[in-house]
């Protein structure tokens, strides 16, 4: 072999391996070249939480801007009894504070830091203007964006969080986002828990409901459970790792839903489609535009 073309192999080399490099770093990416189905649903988790701190204003504006069709709001109850924005019962991860969300006032957490964490673990996507964000209240965010999104909402620890969906109900009511809600679809609430869904039921029966489940395994419901779903919510969520084919068929020949959590990479939602998902919950809504 020549100097020259032995020259030539390694820069081949070097640029196949540099391309796949590539190609593994930026594989969502390539999800912009998928063809989303009609009315396919590309709901923003906890907002934009790929590229700001989880269920804060600033990432529920990143989540609009960025053509979510949902974003997504989890509900914890204060000790004072208002609704705030916060997937965990706990302040641990997402704030400077310790402890039980239940245990402290509206005053005592609008105290604490909920955009600082972000920074630190994400030094690639940290700004300056995420340090020192504030939990916000189902209220203040209903102020700030009003009809201008849609809401997917999920009621968390319901049966201890009690009085929640009277809370959120007279809220949704205040905002008139139930106006035509059957129809225009502004609001989804969604939950694990069975009879939080009835109770929110109970209240307004044109409330697009969905059943939330996570399996161990494999999503497996039979017929009748489904049969049941049915005559309270529009659709099933399911973690994503147990979706497969032959759950997808089964909901493809119901009305239901089918949202499976949390899809963030190209294959996995070319996957979920394939498997009958008519929407996903992604922390990257970016890359599905």
């Amino acid at each position: 072999m020549t100097k020259r073309v032995a020259i030539n192999s390694l820069i081949i080399i070097v640029l196949l391996i540099a391309g796949l490099a590539y190609l593994d770093t930026k594989s969502f990416s390539s999800a912009k070249k998928i063809t989303l189905p009609e009315e396919f649903m590309v709901i923003g988790h906890r907002g934009a939480s790929g590229y700001a701190p989880e269920h804060t204003i600033e990432a529920y504006h990143q989540a609009k801007e960025l053509g979510a069709d949902y974003i997504e709001l989890d509900l914890q109850l204060t000790k004072d009894g208002v609704l705030i924005a916060m997937h965990d019962d706990t302040l641990d991860r997402t704030t400077n504070g310790i402890g039980l969300v239940s245990d402290y006032t509206l005053e005592q957490l609008k105290e604490l830091d909920a955009g600082s964490w972000f920074n630190q673990k994400n030094p690639k996507k940290a700004k300056e203007n995420y340090a020192g964000l504030q939990i916000p209240t189902l209220e203040e965010i209903f102020q700030e964006f009003g009809n201008t999104v849609n809401y997917y909402i999920e009621t968390k620890s319901p049966s201890e969080n009690k009085g929640m969906e009277q809370e959120l109900f007279s809220l949704l009511t205040k905002y008139d986002l139930l106006e035509d809600v059957a129809t225009h679809q502004q609001v989804i609430i969604q939950s694990f828990s069975e009879e939080s869904l009835h109770l929110i039921h109970d209240l307004n029966k044109d409330i697009p409901l969905i059943q939330l489940y996570n399996f161990d395994k494999s999503a497996v419901l039979s017929n009748n459970q489904l049969d049941a779903i049915s005559k309270y919510a529009v659709g099933i969520g399911v973690n994503y790792a147990s979706l497969t084919s032959n759950f997808g068929d089964q909901i493809r020949h119901t009305s239901l839903l089918l949202h499976p959590y949390t899809v963030n990479t190209a294959k996995e939602i070319a996957s979920a489609i394939e498997m009958g998902a008519t929407g996903v919950f992604t922390d990257y809504i970016k890359e599905t535009r």
